[in-house]
Order: C-alpha cells, then structure tokens, then sequence
C-alpha cells in the first residue's frame, strides 16, 4: 500500500486484583506435587484475575455457567473501558473520533456483544461501524486487525479502534485434574486497545467531514501496518479448543501437551510466507512482538526462528508479570516496546500470535 494505516496509539488495563502463583496454590489447596510444579515452573510470578467469591469456611465457591458469564460482561467492560481511554488519550484523540469499533474475546459469548454495550455505554457516535471477532482465541488480535487496518485504509482519516477483552477468569474450572490445572497456571485477565488510522496522499490524517482531523498522537507515530499472513494447521484443529464440559455443566478450555511443538515447527513456514514478495529477509527483521503463549510455546518459536532472549524480551515479561491473556496479549508486548523508545525510521518488526486451528497469524510492520 502506498499510504498504509498507522498505529496512532495503544492502552492496556487489568483488574485490579492480582495473585502470584503461590497465592493461587495456597487459595485452592493443592498439594499435588505435579500440579504445583506447573503453576510454579511456567516462568509466570503474578496473573490479574476476579477469583470466585469467598464462602463462610473460607473456601472459593463454586460458579455456574451463567456466573462466569456474567463476570465476563461486567469485567470486561470496566477492562476495556480503562483500555480505550488510555489509547484515546495516547492517540490525542475522543471518543467522538472513533468511527470504527472492533471487539475481539473468546471468554465468554454475548448477543448484543461488546462492540454494541461498549457503544452504549461510553457514549460512541451510534453510527460508528463495528466488528465482534468472538471464539477465535489467543490468535484474534491479528485476524481483527486485518478487519481493522483494510477498514482504514478505505476511509483515510477516520480513527478505527480495536480492543481485545479478555476476562479468562471467566473460563476456568476448577476440578483437580491435570487437564484443567494447565489452564488455571496460566491464564489471566487483560483488555488492550489499539487506534489505526490511515492518512492521506501527502502523509497527513485527511479532513473527516466537519469534524476536522483527528490530532496527532501524543506519543510518537507507531509503525505503519504493511502486511498481514495466515497459516493454519488443519492437522492440530483439536490441540487447542474451548468446548462443552458436560461434567461441570460449563465450557472449558483444552491446552494439548503438545501444542508448543506444533507452533514452533510452522513458525518458519509462516514467517516465509508473510515476508514473500518483499524483499526483506529474517535478519531484516529488527523487531519481534510475540505473543505470550506460554514458557514452552515462547521457547519453541525462539528456537525455530532462531530469536535471542532479547528478542523475545517484552514477551516474557508480560508472560511473567500478567501470564497469558490471550488475544491482547501481544499489544501488552507492543506497549512494552513503543515505551522503551528503541524503534527507529526504517526499521521492520513483526507481530505474531497463535492460537487455535491451530493457528499462527503474523504481521509486517515499520516505523
């Protein structure tokens, strides 16, 4: 694209209850050896979560479906309220700009969904067009800004948002078993916002009607979107799943043991493919956003891509100070980088998340 979208800003929120995993061992009782080797071995120290509630002999209560579901409602928008504001305020912008809402979750199923109880709440233009990715997992964040970048580029100067809600505090249960246990040392809650925009021919945001452009960002520009790629992994449809637990009478999410292996091995044939016809070559590639699967999962793209720890820096720091909050988690990482000031003009970085499908999205992106 000759004028492609830009990153004009991002926000990200947790709750503001957080637990070490020792806490979490202690809070639930365990005392299998096993169980608590994977809580205490998956390089996470502290997660944002919302824990059932407390009953009179001190022990979690036990929530049923429509429980979780409503925690995934009430969370979820306080988090993603707290995210858009923080992105707006990094964009120089209102939420009288947003022209484009995209809301992205996997942690709980709504009709009307976040894009419409986020528009009525906050007050967003009623007219804004809007996008709800829902069950699409850890990966969601770039499949939506696909959506969200082609959305800006088709309307130069009108501010598109996304914003991943993730409440996967609202996903768990809680039985003891190895399977369920992988899940709970795992997961946390996180809502993260990015603004997009594309500008006009000059390089400028182009005039939007009477309402003027949208200011510039406080922060300095992000990277422009350039390019986005897909590889699924039609083999591993099952390895990562959120389904029906007839047991427990509620969904559960199902991390097959031999997922990082999987991802790792199509890391490679999906970077090939996303950098195919533009010249650039991996060690062209200055800067890494990745999204925080997991220990193992983080180790084995290292691995196959042939990354540095520093590489993959802010990916296990936000893994170790949050766990893994599934689609916004590789914006967490983004934030961390932008922050730290390091990226400069004519440099290439690229986004990757993975999740179900299995699946692993990526991105080409430059400052």
């Amino acid at each position: 694209m000759e004028n492609p979208p830009k990153i004009a800003g991002v926000g990200t929120s947790v709750p503001k209850t957080s637990y070490t995993q020792q806490e979490m061992i202690d809070e639930f009782g365990i005392t299998d050896p096993r169980i608590r080797s994977v809580f205490l071995n998956g390089a996470i120290e502290r997660r944002g979560l919302s824990l059932p509630p407390l009953l009179p002999d001190g022990t979690r209560a036990e929530e049923t479906q429509g429980d979780l579901l409503r925690k995934h409602t009430r969370n979820g928008l306080a988090m993603a309220r707290e995210a858009i504001e923080a992105c707006l305020k990094d964009a120089g912008a209102t939420l009288a700009d947003v022209r484009y809402l995209c809301c992205v979750t996997t942690t709980g199923l709504l009709t009307p969904g976040f894009s419409a109880l986020l528009i009525k709440e906050l007050g967003i233009d009623v007219h804004c067009s809007r996008l709800d990715v829902v069950g699409m997992g850890c990966n969601a964040g770039l499949n939506a800004l696909t959506a969200v970048s082609g959305w800006a580029n088709a309307h130069p100067g009108e501010l598109a948002l996304m914003v991943c809600i993730e409440a996967c505090s609202a996903a768990y249960v809680f039985d003891g078993t190895m399977r369920s246990s992988v899940v709970n040392s795992l997961f946390g809650d996180g809502s993260a916002a990015l603004a997009v925009i594309s500008q006009d021919g000059e390089g400028r945001p182009a005039p939007a009607g009477d309402r003027g452009p949208v200011e510039e960002p406080a922060a300095p520009p992000g990277p422009a979107l350039l390019k986005f790629s897909s590889c699924i992994i039609p083999d591993a449809v099952g390895a990562m799943r959120y389904d029906w637990d007839d047991s427990h009478g509620k969904f559960s999410f199902y991390l097959d043991p031999e997922v990082p292996y999987v991802v790792g091995a199509h890391a490679e044939k999906a970077l090939d493919k996303l950098l195919t016809g533009t010249g650039l070559r991996r060690s062209d590639i200055s800067h890494w956003v990745i999204h925080s699967g997991g220990k193992k999962v983080i180790d084995s793209v290292r691995a196959n891509l042939g990354l540095s720890r520093h590489d993959v820096r802010h990916t296990t720091g936000v893994l170790r100070d949050h766990g893994n909050m599934s689609s916004g988690s590789f914006l967490f990482s983004y934030e961390r980088l932008r922050d730290e000031g390091v990226a400069t003009p004519g440099e290439y970085g690229v986004f990757m998340t993975m999740g179900p499908g299995s699946t692993i999205e990526m991105a080409l992106v430059s400052w």
